[in-house]
């Protein structure tokens, strides 16, 4: 049979039928609904989850189209745990600071008081076993996870009064989350979880003395320069906070290997894209808040920095002493990961940034 003849014998068949045969692409297309715990493009993470959700689309060429929900849109911020864990989602984007209640060594993927920076976060889970140890314990609630970038350093938060010693601390109510609020509790502090816009509304208040939330670029769009002008550093309690995207298990495991790739890429291929984001604009915006807003920035006294110290060190001890044998080993993994990057940085990192701190003409 001629090629013509056999095209059009083709359609012929097709139009009979009633049915024209779809692309291979069209019929292998998945639809996702990704929840987040931010308000839709919130400077920081919000805008960090619709890169995600672009990206994985375009990374599995349009064969997983995901459609992203903010924060109460489809269920509250603090629920899209629990909303992919049910397959009511198919991803969320969030960090793990918010899931202590499910099992605090969740807590220790996302970030450590005292613990580590951005990249050396992403190299023990790549590099350290870091990985294995997340996929066991989200594995325990139907989810894979992924990191997905990271805030960088945070600051110790925004205070409507002078911290002077650690007796100042006593009694103070205190936003902040994750381990960090373990260690501030230990330290007789009122801690208090809520998102980014009630911090504001309870500093305004009088609710809140004082909280801490990200940086300055997230920090400047949520306004708290306006209720409490004192900001402090270093925010010890969180080196390094990253962020997660978690897939439902099923939901993972039911696509070809291909699109399974593409997930795990497109998570990846963000870490930096967006830590380096966030150190640029909030370097940014520091200055603007300094010279736009009469923001103070303060450094925590000496004694008040050790005292956190040693109470982050209680903390860690606790979880060595988890009754959860994954706990224990997820910490035991963290504190070897700490220990060799922490003696490597000292000539390493920590000896470049003391050399660009020396006075010379440069």
């Amino acid at each position: 049979m001629k090629r013509r003849d056999f095209l059009k014998t083709a359609a012929v068949a097709g139009a009979a039928t009633g049915v024209l045969a779809a692309p291979a692409i069209a019929q292998d297309k998945r639809e996702w609904k990704m929840v987040t715990a931010w308000p839709k493009n919130l400077p920081g993470p919000g805008v960090a989850a619709q890169m995600l959700a672009d990206r994985i689309t375009a990374l599995s060429g349009g064969r997983i189209e995901v459609k992203l929900f903010a924060a109460g849109e489809l269920v509250p911020g603090r629920g899209v745990f629990d909303a992919v864990s049910e397959g009511t989602a198919e991803l969320y984007h969030a960090v793990p600071a918010y899931w202590g209640s499910k099992s605090v060594g969740i807590e220790l993927f996302g970030s450590q008081p005292f613990g580590l920076r951005a990249d050396e976060q992403f190299g023990w889970m790549a590099h350290g076993g870091g990985q294995a140890l997340y996929d066991e314990m989200y594995g325990r609630f139907g989810l894979k996870p992924f990191l997905c970038g990271n805030s960088g350093p945070q600051w110790a938060g925004w205070f409507r009064k002078d911290i002077n010693s650690v007796d100042d601390l006593k009694g103070l109510k205190f936003r902040t989350t994750g381990l960090a609020s373990k260690m501030c509790s230990k330290l007789g502090m009122a801690v208090q979880a809520m998102g980014g816009r009630d911090m504001f509304q309870a500093l305004q208040s009088g609710a809140l003395d004082a909280g801490e939330f990200i940086g300055p670029w997230t920090d400047s769009a949520l306004g708290f320069y306006q209720v409490a002008k004192n900001y402090y550093w270093p925010g010890v309690g969180e080196p390094s906070s990253a962020e997660e995207c978690a897939v439902n298990a099923k939901a993972f495991a039911d696509l070809p290997d291909d699109l399974k790739q593409a997930v795990s890429l497109a998570c990846e291929s963000l870490y930096n894209p967006v830590w380096t984001e966030y150190t640029t604009k909030h370097a940014l915006a520091l200055e603007k808040l300094v010279a736009e807003q009469g923001v103070q920035v303060k450094k925590l006294p000496d004694e008040v920095i050790v005292a956190m110290g040693n109470a982050a060190g209680e903390v860690i001890e606790d979880l060595r002493n988890d009754s959860d044998e994954l706990v224990k080993r997820i910490t035991e993994s963290f504190l070897a990961y700490r220990k060799s990057v922490a003696g490597y940085m000292v000539y390493a990192d920590n000896g470049q940034m003391n050399a660009r701190a020396l006075d010379y003409k440069y």
